[in-house]
């Protein structure tokens, strides 16, 4: 009797045990937001393209993100308030955090010396269950130290994610919840952060189709509302007059 009582003392601590390291194993999984990682061929050639550019040079501001940031592209208000300064997208569509530290270890800002970084990131990270705030805000994080090191002279003014879906709904909110913890990093005198995402909303919190047809992706108008918003800080940064 003795024997089996300590049989079974043995194999409840083993399957307790056991699975309490599946659970300790499954919480200490990697966080794919800081994890770097390219995509397909066709992002590959967009990549290069961006590498091409980059090799060019003279380039004081960089635009750095997703495809919202992408949509600056043949658009008027980056002709009217980036057309004369420098400016440079590099922006692709689908990017998450991770695809834009790949990028950053392979050329986008090799040879640049931008005077100022624009870095808007994270809501394709949001999609369902892929990562939690605190993942995003850590691939964040980790973009803004990641510039710091391969631009050491250059200031980035890192702007919380966009506000996304018709209505306030739980991704739009885990994008607000990682965008104010990826703020933390933010010491107002080389990295600056701006939420100007209320100025995209009505009152109540809507956002319309005037302003993202898709309700995620920029109208024109859209876009100069973005440029408006930050332009006293870009033009501080780049020492010009600020656009009209």
């Amino acid at each position: 009797m003795k024997h089996w009582k300590i049989s079974t003392l043995c194999l409840v601590t083993f399957v307790f045990g056991g699975l309490a390291a599946a659970t300790i194993a499954e919480d200490a999984k990697p966080n794919s937001a800081i994890t770097p990682v390219p995509r397909d061929a066709k992002w590959v050639e967009r990549h290069e393209a961006i590498n091409t550019r980059a090799k060019a040079g003279d380039v004081d501001l960089l635009f750095l993100g997703d495809s919202i940031t992408r949509g600056w592209n043949d658009n008027d208000a980056w002709k009217k308030y980036y057309g004369h300064r420098k400016a440079m997208n590099a922006g692709i569509g689908g990017d998450r955090t991770q695809h834009i530290l790949w990028r950053l270890d392979n050329g986008n800002v090799e040879g640049l010396h931008p005077k100022l970084v624009v870095l808007m990131i994270g809501t394709n990270n949001s999609n369902k269950e892929d990562n939690t705030a605190e993942e995003i805000a850590d691939g964040i994080k980790a973009i803004v130290a990641k510039l710091k090191a391969k631009l050491p002279e250059t200031k980035i003014l890192m702007l919380a994610i966009f506000p996304r879906g018709e209505k306030p709904f739980p991704q739009r909110e885990k994008n607000a919840q990682a965008s104010e913890l990826a703020s933390k990093v933010a010491d107002g005198k080389t990295v600056f952060y701006e939420d100007i995402g209320q100025k995209f909303l009505t009152a109540d919190g809507t956002l319309s189709k005037e302003i993202m047809p898709d309700y995620l992706h920029l109208t024109p108008a859209a876009y100069g509302i973005w440029a408006k918003s930050i332009e006293a800080k870009v033009a501080e940064v780049l020492g010009d007059k600020p656009v009209e």
